[in-house]
């Protein structure tokens, strides 16, 4: 079993940052790919950004310039560094993992429990 745990969410005024984490432990192979999503209320859940295990990162066109997607293959832990915050980019935050499960060798996606942004004055 694998589990996905974020932090570093909360409350931050307009133009402020915030970096999120998250770390993957337990039958883990390898990672192939990390990303974050978010949800805003009334929304469906979007991809903001995605790194595969070999560090190509990308984008939605909204976080361009302001996040940067990061990951630490030693620590299975991806990273979200979130500069220049709006009310817009207020939401829940979801990583979601790709990765091949060594109880099983399958490629499975993972998801963690979600972390709240909130970007207000």
């Amino acid at each position: 079993q694998v589990q996905l745990v974020e932090s570093g969410g909360g409350l931050v005024q307009p133009g402020g940052s915030l970096r999120l984490s998250c770390a993957a432990s337990g039958s883990i192979f390898s990672i192939n790919a990390m990303a974050w999503y978010r949800q805003a209320p009334g929304k469906d859940r979007e991809l903001v950004a995605a790194i595969t295990g070999g560090g190509s990162p990308n984008y939605v066109d909204s976080v361009k310039g302001r996040f940067t997607i990061s990951m630490d293959n030693a620590k299975n832990t991806v990273y979200l560094q979130m500069n220049d915050l709006e009310p817009e980019d207020t939401a829940v935050y979801y990583c979601k993992a790709d990765l091949i499960d060594s109880g099983n060798w399958y490629l499975q996606t993972y998801w963690g429990q979600g972390t709240q942004v909130t970007v207000s004055s």
